[in-house]
């Protein structure tokens, strides 16, 4: 599967969902954009401006906290991708105590390298088919089939090395090229099925701020140092209440 194939798929899918969901977008590695304290002043200027005599109603919301639900909802599919990496601990452990032959250790070790990505794509893919399969993702399902269709390729070249490494029909040089690019692939592919999740969790935060006659919604990043508990209120619980069994 061509990586232009992928990255159309994607765009549609980024499309489909709007530009507001990028704002809440959850990298792996924890990091994200700060919060965009001007704009927020002037949202509440306006906001304040063009109100009555009632006061602005401001909330906030732990995004990260909140996406957990999305996490554990999937945690039978990510078990095994927590196996692989624990298998490749232990060979490491075991090479370095000297337990294996070096020789041993890096066959072993490509064939596991293979067979965690295959878990991580299979981990992905079956996200993406309970979102398909959920009632709460209706409005994307259509994008989502299409990204799915874009996908089985890469799942199905995986595969195919998890084979090839396995019987040993290629070297470790062309494995590593194959891999590092099935894995950028894979990157890909698993970012548009975040940023999936993701739209309905932006979508879950409005849902609660209308019911609950919230004027703005703040995103919590890292920590709040400073609120008053009587006017600034945490939402993050309600709109993990909102969003369980999304999957």
């Amino acid at each position: 599967m061509s990586r232009s194939t992928l990255v159309v798929a994607g765009l549609a899918l980024i499309l489909a969902i709007g530009a507001l969901a990028l704002q809440f977008v959850l990298p792996s590695d924890g990091g994200g954009e700060t919060v965009d304290l001007d704009s927020i002043r002037a949202d509440i200027t306006q906001l304040n401006q063009a109100g009555s005599s009632q006061s602005l109603k401001v909330a906030y919301m732990d995004a990260e906290d909140a996406f957990t639900v999305f996490v554990l909802a999937v945690n039978d599919l990510r078990q095994q991708i927590s196996d692989k990496t624990s298998e490749i601990a232990k060979l490491q452990q075991d090479v370095s105590q000297g337990l294996l032959a070096l020789a041993d250790y890096q066959r072993q070790y490509l064939v596991l390298l293979a067979e965690q990505l295959d878990a991580r794509i299979t981990t992905a893919a079956g996200t993406l088919d309970r979102m398909i399969a959920s009632d709460d993702f209706a409005d994307l399902r259509s994008t989502l089939v299409t990204l799915r269709g874009e996908g089985q390729p890469l799942i199905d070249s995986i595969n195919e090395l998890v084979s090839t490494i396995t019987v040993g029909a290629i070297d470790a040089d062309e494995f590593q090229q194959r891999y590092t690019g099935y894995s950028t692939m894979f990157d890909q592919f698993d970012g548009y099925v975040t940023s999936a999740a993701t739209t309905k969790l932006v979508q879950a935060t409005e849902l609660v701020a209308n019911e609950y006659g919230y004027d703005l919604i703040i995103r919590k990043k890292d920590v709040v140092m400073y609120r008053n508990a009587a006017t600034i209120d945490d939402i993050t619980d309600l709109v993990k209440a909102e969003i369980t069994g999304y999957l």
